[in-house]
């Protein structure tokens, strides 16, 4: 891959890392000397105010696939991906928050639950649902860790002109990550997000900025936008866009291969996912009280606003900048240099801020922004992961076997898992495709959605959970996704070739529309379906402890 070092100035990028290193270690350990427990490692409970509630819940949700492989898509496919910032703050924020969140803080602290396995587990005292939350966890996360993680070094390698070095980021990110994370627990982890909030959001409030001046405002961006496929139109094969695309400023054609593919993968596949993620949940559990929720949710929609906003409006003008600057637009120019949509946005910051005055300053603080945006992601990925083996497999493991159903504790073992999977992701990065990002995203979102949402939106609701219908919803809604991404979906086929080994072919139907529809479309429906129809047949479950523990408002 081609190098990217002029305008990076590495002695000042080298001297910003190492502050943030040791601001960051510094954090790990006033994670360690306050966690006293292994329930304040998993929840840290009454150590996090609402304002680090609202950042780490931010920096978490968003992470580098909103900055690197979502601004890239949205370089590609145009400004109709604003939807999705729509739903990040609808369904991300204002409905995660008022609907699912503060019945969920509630619930946990009456059931004494500490993750969202353990959560669903005692909603439904199931320990069936626990284990297979536990195994979807251990399982699909360490794949969208290591996409988050392969992402973020590839960028900054490759931006920096570093790619000899490739090997030592990778393991360095890594090992700062999980120093901080096992010894620190999830206090170093909320606070070193709020940290790496506060960078992520002054880079892109800056380099939002510093595009609209290079365009001439807002309305002159989108102007150009519109000339450029003015001379585009009808020419679309080199451009990565699929037949249904209608310019970066509209929508595309209703029900078209390019519809397909905006809408129901990266709009709704990811804006609903994000209910269900097991990391995100937590930030409800830790909070001490609804008011601090309340101001959490108020802090959280103004970072991610600015965040997702900004990454989503630079995408679309870097093909004025580059058409400008190269003649050609952002695809086909990354695609000239051999790279894909993942540095769209990379190489673009580092030509833009070129030519301005302490452009070297900038640079190296969207470098800096770039590392926070995977790193604060990785970290409560990766001790969602450790505590799910060292806490919730370990639990269910030692009551089976003990014949006594209770929590078991264990701060060593949680520390275990996370060092294990920690090496699990490393080797999961040397084996990915590029331009990862935003399709592992996509998936992991989508069938955690897909197998869990129904379930969990019926015991925050109901006082008397239906273990039957929370086990089938869950059943079909993990087989129906599975099937529908190995063998339907072009975009996901790709990561286990099951349906090319079989039949031949990479999808069963291939070129249609349904090759282009994502698995949550699908599945969701088939979930609640699911659940609503063994509801009204079976009524009522007899489950009294369910009963004495519901959620009440």
């Amino acid at each position: 891959m081609k190098p990217m070092t002029d305008g990076v100035d590495l002695t000042l990028f080298g001297v910003m890392t190492a502050v943030f290193i040791v601001v960051t270690l510094l954090l790990g350990w006033y994670g360690y000397k306050n966690t006293s427990d292994n329930q304040e490692f998993l929840l840290g409970r009454n150590k996090t105010g609402p304002l680090i509630i609202a950042l780490s819940y931010g920096a978490t949700f968003l992470s580098a696939s909103a900055v690197i492989g979502f601004g890239g898509q949205t370089a590609v496919h145009g400004m109709s991906l604003m939807w999705l910032c729509f739903l990040n703050l609808f369904a991300g924020l204002a409905v995660a928050f008022l609907i699912f969140g503060k019945r969920t803080r509630r619930l946990g602290s009456k059931l004494g639950a500490a993750t969202f396995a353990d959560l669903l587990g005692k909603a439904y005292n199931s320990t069936s649902i626990r284990t297979f939350t536990v195994i979807l966890i251990l399982v699909m996360m360490p794949i969208y860790t290591a996409a988050v993680l392969k992402g973020g070094v590839n960028s900054l390698a490759v931006i920096t002109g570093l790619t000899d070095y490739y090997n030592y980021i990778l393991i360095g990110l890594s090992l700062v990550v999980a120093v901080y994370v096992v010894y620190g627990g999830i206090i170093a982890v909320m606070y070193n997000d709020a940290l790496q909030a506060g960078i992520m959001f002054i880079g892109m409030l800056v380099i939002l900025l510093v595009t609209w001046s290079y365009t001439g405002g807002i309305t002159a961006g989108n102007e150009a936008m519109v000339d450029l496929w003015s001379q585009r139109m009808g020419d679309i094969g080199g451009l990565g866009v699929a037949p249904g695309f209608e310019g970066w400023t509209n929508s595309p054609s209703f029900g078209t291969t390019e519809w397909m593919t905006v809408v129901t993968t990266f709009i709704m596949g990811v804006g609903i996912g994000a209910l269900t993620q097991p990391q995100l949940v937590v930030r409800y559990m830790s909070a001490k009280n609804d008011k601090d929720l309340n101001k959490s949710l108020m802090i959280g929609s103004i970072f991610i606003l600015l965040v997702v906003g900004a990454a989503y409006t630079v995408g679309p003008l870097t093909n004025v900048y580059f058409f400008d600057q190269h003649g050609m637009l952002s695809f086909e120019y990354l695609s000239s240099m051999g790279l894909g949509t993942d540095f769209i946005i990379p190489q673009y910051i580092l030509e833009v801020f070129s030519g301005i005055t302490f452009g070297d300053v900038f640079v190296c603080l969207f470098l800096l922004s770039l590392i926070c945006a995977s790193i604060s992601t990785i970290s409560a990925l990766m001790h969602t992961i450790g505590v799910a083996g060292g806490y919730d497999l370990y639990s269910v493991f030692k009551s089976k076997k003990t014949g006594v159903s209770k929590d078991y504790q264990s701060i060593k073992l949680n520390r275990l898992f996370i060092v294990i999977f920690m090496i699990l992701v490393v080797v999961y990065c040397y084996v990915m495709p590029k331009d990862i990002i935003a399709k592992a995203t996509s998936v992991f979102m989508g069938v955690t959605a897909a197998a869990l949402l129904p379930a969990y939106f019926h015991c925050l609701y109901s006082k008397n959970p239906n273990k039957t219908a929370a086990i089938a919803s869950i059943g079909v809604g993990t087989a129906s996704y599975m099937l529908w991404a190995l063998f339907m979906n072009a975009g996901t086929s790709v990561f286990l070739p099951i349906c090319k080994l079989l039949t031949g072919s990479s999808v069963l139907m291939p070129g249609s529309v349904l090759a282009y529809t994502d698995p949550l479309i699908i599945s969701l429906p088939l979930s609640i379906l699911t659940m609503v129809i063994i509801l009204l047949v079976q009524k009522k479950e007899p489950n009294m402890r369910n009963e004495e523990l519901g959620c009440k408002e």
